[in-house]
């Protein structure tokens, strides 16, 4: 359970320098911004995808 947890922390830091970076996570080709007057309706759906793949990937290696 800790080297699980330290692997966690290790990928949640990654991310936040890919993050500050430039890399543009959350604003990707995909990610739908729906803006009407005062209401801004945000859905990233590539993003999610992307960290789906990214986390079933990891958790496989995690498994062996």
């Amino acid at each position: 359970m800790g080297k699980t947890l330290i692997f966690i922390g290790l990928a949640i830091a990654a991310v936040g320098l890919a993050v500050s970076a430039g890399l543009p996570l959350g604003r990707l080709p995909g990610d739908f911004v729906f803006r009407r007057g005062p209401v801004t309706f945000y859905f990233p759906l590539t993003t999610a995808v992307l960290l789906s793949v990214l986390l079933t990937v990891v958790m496989a290696l995690l498994r062996r």
